[in-house]
């Protein structure tokens, strides 16, 4: 008989799993965090500190960053649908075999096509560029864009296309660090930029990253995002993991992942060992940040969502700040240039929803203690909340 999970179970265990709905351990770190989320979306800088401070409800800006930049237990880079992250150190491998591998072979391919439209050059020239790229970095040991375009020329090159035209040093370096050979190190600027330094992996960590068997890390990716996010459908990990369906079934039946109904008549997956149930969590509000994992986390978001996507996502589907409420958005929520946080409610909450939601907006406005943080893809209720004269509710 199949075992049923419902919308209920599906919230509490969000809650439980993504450190949202149980006190935070004193002791509880950046890196705990970002594991228990299997990665953190990094496009947006911001998002990741933001993240972490949603589930340790305390300023830790240094801390993320001596993981990031001096301890290096936590690495940004290319991972799942050609999207940045950061994650584990001790899980890099994983993604990159899993994930960025192929990202990097296809993106290969399509450079070259557009380098020979554009009479820029060929494979040929685009391996050796590539490769004098590395050399410079390598002498540098650390060097931003503008630093190796000027000791290698040709990252000046312009692609000339009919709607513009591109240099092709962003999509060198993109290659180079697809590939796995060199990483974004510290920004220039504070914590919300996104002009980085960069470094060869050789030089930044330990040791090179570990060449995996792709489908053996396609399946341990898997069994990652089953084991935090889980029950989800083939669907919903398809879209996370940016892979084909075959390669997401063959994930799922290497994980012998077990087949369990959800409300709405959809068939989800979880690991052998997680089909009983979870201890309901009690009450919790949050403010998470645009794209947080926990909102990016599946394909099908109805049971989270409501009915809210259309002012609280972008035409492209880039999730902006969200207000939840044990597990499931109840609105959204931006910050003025005064730097004040402000919140909108989309449906009816108790009172004693409305003031968590209170309380959690006066919390992260002294976290943020005036630095003004724009996401990078703005949805509609954002936009309307961060002008002052808009109309705003708690």
């Amino acid at each position: 008989m199949t075992a049923h999970i419902d919308t209920a179970q599906r919230r509490a265990r969000l809650g439980l799993r993504h450190g949202l709905g149980q006190a935070v351990p004193p002791q509880k770190t950046a890196e705990a965090v970002t594991a228990e989320l299997v990665a953190l979306h990094a496009t947006d800088p911001a998002t990741v500190h933001l993240s972490v401070a949603a589930r340790l409800h305390r300023p830790l800006v240094a801390t993320v960053e001596e993981a990031l930049y001096e301890r290096r237990t936590l690495l940004r880079m290319l991972g799942m649908r050609r999207t940045m992250f950061v994650v584990p150190s001790g899980f890099a491998a994983v993604v990159q075999a899993g994930a960025t591998r192929a990202v990097a072979a296809e993106q290969r391919r399509l450079l070259v096509k557009h380098l020979t439209e554009t009479g820029v050059g060929d494979a040929a020239w685009l391996e050796d560029v590539s490769e004098s790229t590395y050399e410079a970095l390598r002498r540098r040991r650390s060097a931003t864009a503008a630093q190796l375009a000027a000791d290698e020329p040709r990252l000046r090159s312009r692609m000339v296309f009919p709607q513009g035209e591109q240099y092709v040093t962003s999509r060198v370096l993109f290659l180079l660090a697809a590939d796995g050979r060199i990483v974004r190190g510290r920004p220039a600027g504070s914590w919300i930029s996104s002009q980085y330094a960069w470094s060869c992996v050789t030089d930044w960590l330990p040791e090179p990253l570990e060449d995996l068997d792709p489908a053996a890390a396609r399946t341990e990716l898997a069994r990652a995002w089953l084991a935090r996010f889980g029950p989800g459908t083939a669907a919903d990990l398809k879209w996370w993991s940016g892979w084909s369906m075959t390669h997401t079934r063959a994930a799922l039946r290497a994980l012998e992942a077990v087949e369990v109904a959800l409300d709405g008549g959809e068939t989800g997956y979880v690991l052998p060992d997680d089909t009983g149930p979870v201890d309901d969590p009690g009450p919790w509000v949050a403010l998470l940040p645009s794209l947080d994992p926990t909102v990016m986390g599946f394909q099908s978001r109805h049971w989270y969502l409501g009915q809210h996507a259309e002012s609280l996502f972008d035409r492209t589907g880039n999730a902006g700040p969200t207000i939840w409420s044990s597990g499931r958005i109840v609105g959204g929520w931006a910050q003025q240039p005064s730097g004040r946080v402000v919140t909108e409610l989309l449906e009816p909450v108790s009172a004693a929803e409305t003031r968590a939601v209170a309380r959690a907006a006066d919390e992260l406005t002294g976290w943020l203690a005036g630095v003004r943080v724009t996401p990078r893809f703005r949805a509609p209720l954002e936009r309307k909340l961060s002008d002052p004269a808009g109309t705003v509710s708690a």
